[in-house]
């Protein structure tokens, strides 16, 4: 049993990590059978147990870290582990506002430890909540996070630390008990937010944690199983949730937040100093993966899709093809052996929207994947999307920035699971694909890495300059040195017509001495302008 602590400690820290896991162990199927808002999926329990495993672990090495010493980590250290934990490992809607509120907490308890900052920990951490939702619904886990606050701000100033963890969980059950009656899907249904449920759950651990007691856990309005009636799920709802972590600035955040709520809901965007945890609902995964792209690095994308009941259900079999834009003759025969449509672009020559347009005719199916491979190609693409739905066909558009994406994509297509399906491993096998070129300065100019002269080799990574070379072996050793600085698995080499064998020989020999992990394949084929084209997934 837990000792009684007086204040949030490191070990009172780590005690409470332990506890909610377990908890969350304990009640996630009930949690996951009540999960009807804002999508009636069923995973809500399990999002939140992932969660908070994740920041489990991240406080455990913490722990272990300090164990050769055997010294105790101090409580912010701990803190800070747990919420990095949180927001590295969060999953789903549930999981990346749970998240955001252990970030919260972290930011006040990283301080201080005693109860007044148990306080102003808890009132920070509603109020982060609320501000990383696009749009709060109250009869939510937002609701039940500021009752838990307000309860707590309403003890005694010398009260300790359990009995302000106590009338927080008291605050959360009392308000959790009251969501049916604010939020009508949940009324329906007859039941309490699933959301909620969790948190009043990881708030009654903390109480363990800090009193040695565990708490009543009893809840009203919560049916041990529910299969909620089609009429009491959020129906008409988008098609795909779209999960990934961002290495990107405050201000590309914000313009990321305004792009995003207009492509769909549960707009969820949580984080700071630079790494961000994004979640939102969408139709259109590949755009919401673009945008991400636009704002910064974006990696570990999941995308899941809701269910194929949710949009264009399809029950017999369907013809499907995939169109891809290659730069160069090589590659279009690559593409054409993979049983895709090519478009060829030439420099300086991109194909028009009808071309595209002829191409999605000519591949004679009803189910179309375009892959544009350029983003300057993105509102040509569209615009081939929209001509070819009127007449009829089903299009979804990956927007692919560079060929060895389109490559990746390719490489994963699976004509004989669902269209969803097959988009959303397309999707993500595109998203997860950093892409660099060399290129060779035509003149003087300025760039990102300095100052070029006419004939130096450049090495432009996700389409910015990044390296300034003498020549080729050493200019695409530099440029793969810094994406696989950022992890990688595979990397993709395209090299041009012009370029000798031995050049794919030295960089795979560089890539398996520095990168034992990580696989090489070769392609030929790239563009006239570009002697060398670089993936790494």
């Amino acid at each position: 049993m837990p000792q009684t602590a007086d204040d949030m400690d490191a070990v009172a820290v780590r005690t409470w990590c332990s506890l909610a896991l377990e908890a969350l162990g304990r009640e996630r199927e009930a949690i996951d059978a009540i999960n009807v808002y804002p999508v009636a999926d069923g995973d809500t329990g399990t999002n939140l147990y992932l969660t908070v495993e994740s920041a489990t672990q991240a406080v455990e090495a913490v722990f272990a870290a300090h164990e050769a010493g055997t010294t105790v980590p101090v409580a912010a250290d701990v803190v800070r582990a747990m919420a990095h934990g949180a927001l590295i490992g969060a999953r789903g809607n549930s999981g990346t506002i749970l998240a955001q509120l252990l970030r919260g907490m972290a930011g006040v308890l990283a301080d201080g430890h005693d109860a007044d900052h148990l306080r102003r920990a808890l009132t920070r951490a509603a109020a982060a909540a609320r501000q990383a939702v696009a749009h709060p619904v109250e009869g939510t886990v937002l609701t039940v996070a500021t009752a838990a606050a307000e309860a707590a701000g309403r003890t005694a100033d010398d009260a300790g630390t359990a009995a302000v963890a106590q009338a927080a969980y008291e605050g959360a059950r009392t308000a959790l008990e009251a969501t049916p009656g604010q939020l009508a899907v949940l009324g329906r249904a007859g039941v309490v937010d699933a959301g909620g449920r969790g948190l009043v759950t990881v708030l009654g651990a903390l109480v363990e944690a800090l009193s040695g007691r565990a708490p009543e856990r009893t809840y009203a309005a919560v049916p041990a199983t529910v299969v909620p009636a089609p009429q009491d799920c959020a129906e008409g709802g988008p098609a795909f949730e779209v999960i990934y972590l961002l290495e990107a600035t405050d201000g590309a955040v914000d313009r990321l937040r305004t792009r995003l709520d207009g492509l769909g809901d549960s707009l969820v965007v949580v984080g700071g100093d630079g790494l961000w945890n994004v979640h939102v609902h969408v139709d259109d995964a590949g755009a919401a993966v673009e945008a991400g792209v636009e704002a910064g690095r974006p990696y570990r994308i999941r995308i899941t899709h809701f269910g194929a009941d949710r949009v264009h259900p399809h029950t017999e079999p369907v013809q499907r093809a995939v169109v891809v834009v290659v730069p160069g003759d090589g590659l279009r025969g690559l593409c054409k052996e993979a049983g895709a449509t090519t478009v060829l672009a030439r420099p300086g020559e991109p194909p028009a929207s009808g071309e595209l347009v002829d191409a999605i005719r000519r591949a004679h199916a009803r189910e179309v994947v375009l892959l544009p491979n350029d983003a300057e190609l993105r509102h040509t693409a569209a615009a081939a999307a929209e001509q070819a739905r009127a007449e009829g066909v089903r299009v979804a558009l990956i927007p692919t920035r560079a060929a060895v994406q389109g490559i990746a994509a390719l490489a994963v297509h699976e004509p004989d699971r669902s269209f969803d399906e097959d988009v959303v491993a397309m999707t993500a096998a595109a998203g997860a694909t950093r892409y660099a070129e060399l290129a060779v300065a035509e003149r003087q100019s300025w760039t990102m890495a300095g100052i070029c002269q006419a004939g130096d080799i450049l090495g432009l990574i996700d389409g910015d300059v990044a390296v300034i070379g003498e020549d080729v072996p050493e200019t695409a050793r530099n440029v793969l040195d810094r994406m696989l600085a950022a992890g990688g698995e595979l990397v993709t080499l395209v090299l041009g017509d012009d370029v000798p064998d031995t050049l794919a020989d030295e960089l795979e020999e560089h890539v398996r001495e520095g990168y034992l992990a990580v696989d090489t394949v070769v392609y030929r084929g790239g563009p006239p302008c570009a002697p060398l084209l670089i993936g790494v997934e």
